[in-house]
């Protein structure tokens, strides 16, 4: 009687390994905050390293009150200079009115994830005086709902190549409650300087 001899191991079903299901992401568009959201989780650590200020174009040393900042009117612009020109345009308005938002009572921080000498370049070029905090893995652009790994810049808009926060405007009072928000992808960097300034002295005046 002719044996074929089996030349492949005996094959047990107790061996297969039960592949766990592939996990989707479900997409979540960006929706940032807007006027009347209180942003409890809101807070600034005093590290040295996550600030870096500017006067005249030139970085400076000097001390910073880090907690005045929240005890008045807050304007808050979240900025990358991936961005390019809209993040520049941004920079030199916020700079522009800075003055005015101290006559009135408040202060101006900008915000961003980026640590590069392209923002001392950008300082320097524009003449900006301007406080910087680094928001390290942009927990505070997640909080604004401005940044989303779920819903990636890089999708939405054509050049850019990297997941940034929009290039939003805030201003917050003492009380940690949105007065004024601007996230207009179709005109970024364009708020109204004038309104800024008037949410600002509003809110200083009943804080």
């Amino acid at each position: 009687m002719l044996t074929i001899a089996n030349k492949f191991p005996i094959f047990d079903l107790s061996e297969i390994v039960v592949e766990t299901e592939l996990s989707y992401k479900t997409f979540q568009p960006l929706k940032p905050v807007k006027t009347g959201c209180v942003i409890p989780d809101f807070v600034l650590h005093q590290d040295s390293d996550l600030w870096q200020r500017f006067s005249n174009g030139g970085e400076t040393r000097e001390p910073l009150l880090w907690k005045d900042l929240l005890s008045k009117p807050l304007v808050i612009g979240f900025y990358s200079s991936l961005w390019r020109s809209i993040g520049t345009k941004q920079l030199n308005q916020l700079n522009a009115i800075q003055p005015e938002i101290r006559a009135n009572g408040g202060n101006l921080l900008v915000i961003t994830a980026e640590r590069d000498k392209e923002l001392a370049k950008i300082a320097w070029d524009h003449n900006l005086s301007l406080n910087f905090y680094f928001d390290d893995n942009n927990g505070l652009a997640k909080i604004f709902n401005v940044y989303s790994e779920n819903d990636p810049a890089w999708t939405k808009f054509s050049g850019i190549d990297n997941n940034i926060p929009l290039p939003a405007t805030y201003v917050i009072n003492a009380a940690k409650r949105i007065v004024y928000d601007h996230v207009d992808i179709a005109s970024f960097g364009t708020f109204s300087s004038r309104q800024v300034v008037s949410v600002v002295h509003d809110a200083a005046l009943f804080q």
